[in-house]
This record gives C-alpha cells, sequence and structure tokens, in this order.
C-alpha cells in the first residue's frame, strides 16, 4: 500500500520481499478469503501504550477507501458478520490487486531479497545477498514475530533498535489458550467441541475490563475459537480468564416455569444451553449439590462464571499477530516517519499498534502504509 501511494506521487519505489511471493499473509487469512477490512473500524478496536496513535492515520485512510479498490477491480465480497468483510472467491484476488496496483504505479517488486545490512549515511543503503539499494527513505513493513513457517522473522525489530528506537515487548496476540495439565485431562478430548460464549476478563476491582461473544472452540491443548483469540490479547498470562457459557439465559427462570427442578431436568436443560457432550462432562466435573434453590442457583452462577487459568499461550507458531513493537512515542502519527531518523518509516504490524479479530490488522496495514506513502 505505501509503495502503491508513493509510486502514484512518481517516486521511484522498489519493494524488497525476502518471501518467495507477496502477501502471504493475506493468502492464509481468513480461511483462504482473506477478512480484508472491517465495516465499523475504529481507534477502540486496537490496543497500544498509546490508544490515540491509531486515530490519525485510521481517519485518513478508511475501510470505504480499502473497500473502493476492491469494487474497481471487480472483486466480489461479502460481509460474514460484526462488519467483517471477505472475498467471495479466494485471498489471492487481493494480492493480485494489490501486484496490479503496484504495476500501474511503476513500482518495482523484488522477491527472494535477503537483507543482510541496513547503512545510513547521508542515505540508506540496504545490502541483499546479491544486490545493493540506495535510497532517501526507507520503510520497514516486515510484521510481527506470528508464524515463522511463512518467514516472519525479528528482523523490523533489530532494524529499529539499530537505529536506538525503543521496542514496546512483544508477546503473542489472538492466539489460542492452552490448559494446566490437570484441567487438559477433563476436557482434551472435546477438541472440536464449539459453543457460544462471553469470555472476559476482570480488573483488580471485579469490573470487567474487556469482553467478547463469540464462539469458544475446544482444542486438544486448551481453548480456541474467536471469543478465546479476542480476549487473548488483553490477557496478562496471571489472571484467570472468566466464561459465561449460557448468555443471556437464566436458567433459574426458566426451572421455575417448568415446575421441575430435578436434577434430571437441570441436565436437559444443559444439553439445551451446550453441546450434548459438552454438558454431560459439565456435569460430571461440576455435579449439582443437590435439587434445592441454593443448588441450583450455585450451579447456574458457576455456568455463568466458569473460571479458567490458562497456562500460557500456544506462541507465535499459532498467533495470528504480534502485541508490542517499536513503540509509537518514536514515530509521527501522520506520518509513521521516526522522529529521530528522518527518511525512516515502520509501518503495520511492526509497530506498537494491534488490532483485535476481524479484518482490523489489515485496515491497520492499509491505513498506515497509505499515510507513509504519502511522504516518502
Amino acid at each position: 500500500m505505501c509503495a502503491i501511494e508513493a509510486g502514484k506521487r512518481g517516486r521511484r519505489v522498489a519493494v524488497l520481499e525476502r518471501a518467495d511471493r507477496i502477501g502471504k499473509k493475506i493468502l492464509i487469512s481468513g480461511g483462504g478469503r482473506c477478512n480484508f477490512t472491517n465495516l465499523y473500524t475504529g481507534p477502540e478496536n486496537f490496543l497500544s501504550l498509546n490508544p490515540h496513535f491509531a486515530k490519525s492515520p485510521l481517519a485518513r485512510y478508511t475501510p470505504a477507501d480499502f473497500i473502493h479498490l476492491v469494487e474497481k477491480r471487480r472483486i466480489a465480497y461479502h460481509e460474514k458478520k460484526l462488519g467483517q468483510l471477505f472475498c467471495d472467491r479466494a485471498a489471492s484476488e487481493i494480492t493480485t490487486m494489490l501486484e496490479q496496483e503496484c504495476r500501474d504505479a511503476n513500482v518495482d517488486i523484488r522477491c527472494n531479497t535477503k537483507i543482510r545490512e541496513v547503512q545510513h549515511n547521508d542515505a540508506f543503503t540496504v545490502q541483499a545477498e546479491d544486490s545493493s539499494f540506495s535510497a532517501a527513505s526507507l520503510v520497514v513493513a516486515t510484521g510481527g514475530l506470528s508464524i515463522a513457517k511463512i518467514g516472519a522473522t525479528s528482523f523490523g525489530y533489530d532494524l529499529a533498535r539499530q537505529f536506538g528506537l525503543k521496542i514496546v515487548p512483544t508477546r503473542a496476540a489472538l492466539v489460542p489458550l492452552v490448559f494446566s495439565e490437570r484441567d487438559r485431562k477433563g476436557w482434551s478430548d472435546l477438541a472440536g467441541v464449539s459453543t457460544e460464549v462471553i469470555a472476559s476478563i476482570c480488573g483488580s476491582k471485579g469490573n470487567t475490563t474487556q469482553a467478547f461473544r463469540e464462539n469458544m472452540l475446544f482444542t486438544h491443548r486448551g481453548i480456541s475459537g474467536p471469543a478465546i483469540l479476542q480476549i487473548s490479547s488483553y490477557w496478562d498470562g496471571k489472571e484467570p480468564i472468566h466464561i459465561d457459557l449460557a448468555p443471556d439465559r437464566d436458567l433459574m427462570a426458566e426451572l421455575r416455569t417448568g415446575g421441575d427442578r430435578s436434577q434430571s431436568t437441570w441436565k436437559g436443560l444443559l444439553r439445551e444451553v451446550l453441546p450434548r457432550r459438552f454438558a454431560d462432562r459439565w456435569l460430571e466435573l461440576y455435579p449439582l449439590a443437590g435439587s434445592s434453590d441454593r443448588a441450583l442457583a450455585d450451579g447456574e452462577q458457576q455456568l455463568h462464571a466458569w473460571k479458567v487459568n490458562p497456562e500460557g499461550t500456544e506462541g507465535y507458531g499459532k498467533a495470528e499477530v504480534t502485541a508490542g513493537g517499536v513503540d509509537t512515542d518514536e514515530l509521527s502519527a501522520k506520518t509513521l516517519e521516526a522522529r529521530k531518523v528522518p527518511g525512516l518509516f515502520f509501518i503495520g504490524e511492526v509497530v506498537d499498534v494491534t488490532g483485535q479479530l476481524g479484518g482490523f490488522n489489515f485496515q491497520w496495514a492499509w491505513a498506515s502504509g497509505y499515510c507513509a506513502g504519502q511522504v516518502v
């Protein structure tokens, strides 16, 4: 996106791509359909030490701007849910579109280009294995540490440090959570079972600081699914995660209406609320202490406030994005240029701006790339 915008302004632009093709993360996103933006993108959908930093780029290049580009190339798309836009056919349509836009802007894309070092005197000199490039501006759009098997490295962070820029400690985000060994024994054979939940994190005063209502999925090692991926970005690695397994259901009221408060009725009700295998396992691990109002109320409370203490996450190998990165205090919010090093820019995931699940990280990529492309 940055290259396209700079090329449109008549700049001579070379994209140095380490992989054998561009956009590998685009190609695997959204189940191969690429969730390329979100209609409801706003600063509140992003994590950063400076929650205001993303406001300017997101305002200057909006989802409507990228949709215009998609429609110009006649790429069919649809809204899946919650403002998430996906290609009807394949994610490769997005990479093809970006490549064509680059060609139209006379951008030179060099794949299989592994960089050895970067120097800066009067200009930036980038030394690759078999060639050297020199330019007045250098844009770092190297992504984060997530999914090393498609080429993720620490290169962008290393380069920022080389130029004296601060880095906010990185961590895996939008990532499945791993149960403790004890919990794994109780739940691991439910791998593949999914149910709608509200996953939340509470503050020190017991107030809910973040909550997401979507599906949770059991895995062989823990839990995943959209609700868990979302809450993982806000998890500090210590506090429990609270999971409401019966959103909007008042089971006690339903039992009173039915008039039967037996344990068999409770079991039948749970099988309505949860997938049958999950309901039966829940009753094994959290049996009612009788049929009294108190026992039933306690049973319902447990269902609405299941506390999970994860052992950890699945790490960068399974994480969709990397939280943390180049400290936004080091960059101009308008141009993404490093304040200490004129001509050096950092855009996209390498910056300490991390989107929630649902197309937000792509919109940050397009917006930050656009802003840098206006000035390089």
